[in-house]
């Protein structure tokens, strides 16, 4: 866990899985070629949009997001799908194939898509991957690494303690109980610098329970104001957080929320 080290995080290269789920999700009736309402860009990809996005932000080639996605070749047959896995695909849209990078930065949050991938914008022939054109159904979920409209200083709302830990609720939780110092407790964040760069988040890794008293000054007084399911964005200064010793230097601010107590 991020809060725990002072080594960078590192963003592993990924490519979308070329597995064979036992689970198959039915082909869509245009999967062998985009219907003649479906937009190309000038590479050649060709988009529809199912289902409007609420949100406004689309995401840029470095930014982190989370999809739901299933891929078929153009005969019907699904190689790969997070919706029959359960669980939705992070990664920096860079990382990924062109053509699915491409469909995606066209998206916003809540946007459903079908992409019809020419082979020269997927995997290009390579031995053990899908061949030809390829098609996905993809979901956006959320930009992660998309800093708050508040990320440079604590806005006027924004409650403060006599340490100087700034905080704010984003959404309320459950129950009346609050962690101790030296709780166990199962968080889900994000964490920015004051200049809008995600440095770390629980997308990225496995979600796992630690001590409260492990963690950075402004965590363990920060959580310690919580309930389960509650959301709060905090801004930690730097004397609670690495103190100018290690990176990420000088304030930082995080979205938590608070899964579990132990």
């Amino acid at each position: 866990m991020r809060l725990l080290c002072a080594s960078a995080v590192v963003f592993a290269s990924i490519a979308l899985s070329a597995q064979t789920p036992t689970t198959q999700i039915p082909a869509p009736s245009d999967v062998a070629a985009p219907p003649a309402d479906a937009p190309k860009t000038a590479s050649g990809l060709a988009t529809k949009v199912l289902q409007p996005g609420t949100g406004h932000d689309q995401p840029t080639a470095d930014d982190l997001v989370t999809v739901h996605y299933t891929g078929w070749t153009t005969d019907g047959k699904m190689f790969d799908s997070s919706v029959v896995r359960g669980k939705p695909s992070p990664f920096r849209v860079r990382q990924v194939i062109a053509g699915f990078g491409e469909g995606i930065q066209l998206m916003v949050v809540g946007e459903k898509r079908r992409l019809w991938i020419p082979q020269s914008l997927a995997y290009k022939g390579q031995v053990g991957r899908p061949a030809g054109m390829l098609v996905f159904d993809v979901e956006l979920l959320g930009i992660p690494s998309k800093p708050p409209a508040d990320v440079k200083a604590p806005p006027a709302d924004a409650k403060r303690t006599p340490s100087g830990l700034a905080y704010k609720v984003l959404a309320d939780g459950v129950g009346g109980r609050h962690p101790k110092p030296d709780s166990s407790v199962t968080v889900s964040y994000t964490g920015w610098t004051t200049d809008g760069k995600m440095f770390d988040s629980s997308v990225l890794h496995p979600i796992v329970p630690f001590q409260l008293d492990a963690v950075i000054a402004g965590w363990t007084e920060g959580v310690q104001l919580m309930v389960e399911g509650q959301k709060m964005r905090f801004w930690v200064p730097e004397e609670l957080a690495y103190k100018g010793q290690s990176a990420p230097y000088g304030m930082l601010v995080f979205d938590v929320e608070l899964i579990s107590i132990k």
